[in-house]
């Protein structure tokens, strides 16, 4: 043994409930009385009991986690890792496909659209993984909604011929295609601005990424990724509360003067909500976006069925029951989010910042009213990337509503306008910034495009939506964000609901030669 070191066996004997250590990152902590306080439960740490839980503990935790909820008495030292028996894993033959797979990813350079990045992404991830960002509520109607056809991007794997198989067309996406442009020509658009302000910051495109939770997941970095992609073409990144990586770790990779927002979920015991807010204004954060639409996070039955192991983010852990996992990774992480958080607690919140302040999952005219007369500087327009409630609208759909609302009011520049959910391609966003939204939120696409291809993946997914955006604001006649407006849409096609959804062609599908996904290399082996 190492000279001051635990040993393997010492640990081992410590593998119950009432004794129970486990090795993180070749230390050993005592974590017998943080069992029932566990968010996650108590059953994933006691399958861990004596063992090394480093390989489970690191996707899903912050690392300052045992840090700041562990009291030093309980952190037990080093561990010679020499000593530690090692638990041979059973084949997975699962798994050794999605090995294989790996071994044959397109070149970043196939990915011509943020839609491919997500066609790579859904076979190099791990099936939780995966789960977990692509699940949404109940049925999935709002994430999915149409069928079309589409070439399968493993049929050149094998010496079969192509073949076409059905793919889910995201309704959320599919809203935005219910909008027709109408171009001005003969504008002279050499030059093309896509700068803009948000919140009072300046960006070079009017997009931000999103908060979304677990970044590791899909990459050992986890947000850290998006931080970087986001100072490299200065845009904003909404810092989640439930990110894998530490709060402090994620500002901590900020550069310069870049700029990063609060994407905050609520907590039951208000002083502890007091003190992240007042921690993320003094370490610089511009924006504070409360999350109103999940007092309690939807039912994502993808996520459930992908039985997934483990499910505790520790940043706001404060107690709670032991938690049924069966119900997914998301609904266990969230045993803390205050579902009694209301209207009367909106001037609280002016009391204990100065950060501008946006409720993010607004859904109706109704609230967007009542926000600007609450005083808040922002609304999201978002149905939580269709993660929450069924059959809720998307963003685009109530911003054409929310906004001749204001302006028949004049309240237009009292609020700034975002939206978030389904922008796949620079005209999403232009039809947004049309409508007269401030700008728009993108998750989902830079998580993919982190979890097959890391930083580079991201950084080329922002570089395609600035050429798209760049090339589209010329074919509309408009060299400005500031020349945008409903004039240059046809919003027609949003005035009958979703009794005005989108017919499907199926016989025009049946002649049409579908566009193809990235192609894995059919040649490499493992």
């Amino acid at each position: 043994m190492s000279q001051g070191k635990l040993t393997g066996a010492a640990v081992a004997e410590h593998n119950s409930k009432d004794s129970c250590w486990v090795i993180v990152h070749s230390k050993a902590y005592d974590v017998t009385e943080f069992l029932p306080e566990h968010p996650g439960g108590q059953k994933i740490i006691l399958k861990y009991a004596g063992k090394d839980a480093t390989e489970e503990f690191d996707p899903i935790h912050p690392p300052d986690t045992l840090d700041k909820y562990l009291d030093t008495s309980k952190h037990l030292g080093e561990v010679d890792m020499t000593t530690v028996e090692q638990e041979e894993k059973a084949f997975d033959p699962e798994e050794a496909a999605r090995q294989e797979r790996l071994q044959r990813m397109p070149p970043l350079a196939a990915c011509y659209n943020l839609m491919d990045f997500e066609a790579v992404a859904r076979q190099v991830m791990k099936k939780t993984a995966w789960a977990y960002y692509s699940s949404g509520a109940d049925d999935e109607i709002v994430s999915v909604i149409c069928v079309h056809l589409r070439v399968d991007i493993f049929s050149t794997l094998s010496n079969k011929t192509n073949t076409i198989e059905p793919q889910t067309m995201r309704e959320n996406h599919a809203a935005f295609h219910k909008i027709w442009f109408r171009p001005r020509v003969l504008v002279d658009v050499e030059n093309v601005d896509l700068s803009t302000t948000m919140l009072g910051s300046k960006v070079s495109i009017p997009f931000y990424v999103t908060a979304t939770a677990l970044g590791k997941l899909g990459h050992p970095e986890g947000e850290v990724v998006l931080t970087k992609a986001a100072h490299q073409h200065e845009v904003v990144q909404m810092i989640p509360t439930l990110a894998s990586c530490s709060f402090d770790e994620i500002v901590d990779a900020r550069q310069g003067d870049q700029v990063q927002w609060l994407q905050l979920y609520v907590n039951k015991d208000r002083e502890i909500t007091r003190r992240i807010v007042a921690h993320a204004e003094q370490r610089g954060c511009k924006g504070l976006f409360i999350t109103v639409d999940a007092p309690q996070l939807g039912r994502r039955e993808k996520d459930m069925r992908s039985k997934f192991s483990d499910t505790g983010s520790s940043v706001q852990a404060t107690g709670g029951d032991d938690v049924d996992r069966s119900q997914g990774a998301a609904r266990a992480i969230s045993s803390f989010i205050d579902p009694a958080l209301s209207w009367k607690d909106i001037p609280w919140f002016r009391t204990i910042t100065r950060m501008p302040i946006v409720l993010k999952g607004v859904q109706c005219v109704e609230d967007v009213l009542r926000a600007v007369e609450a005083g808040v500087d922002g609304v999201v327009l978002s149905n939580h990337g269709g993660r929450q409630l069924e059959t809720a609208r998307s963003g685009i759909e109530v911003l054409a509503e929310v906004m001749p609302a204001l302006r028949e009011r004049g309240w237009e520049n009292r609020i700034e306008v975002f939206v978030d959910g389904g922008v796949r391609r620079a005209t999403d966003i232009l039809k947004a910034l049309c409508l007269g939204a401030t700008g728009v939120g993108i998750g989902r696409p830079f998580l993919y495009a982190m979890s097959a291809y890391g930083l580079p993946g991201v950084d080329r997914a922002m570089q395609l939506l600035k050429d798209e955006m760049e090339m589209n604001m010329r074919l509309i006649g408009a060299t400005r964000i500031q020349d945008l407006n409903p004039s240059l849409l046809d919003t027609r096609g949003l005035l009958g609901g979703h009794s005005g959804a989108v017919p499907s062609d199926t016989l025009g599908l049946r002649a049409y030669d579908p566009l193809e996904a990235p192609r894995f290399n059919e040649k490499s082996k493992l």
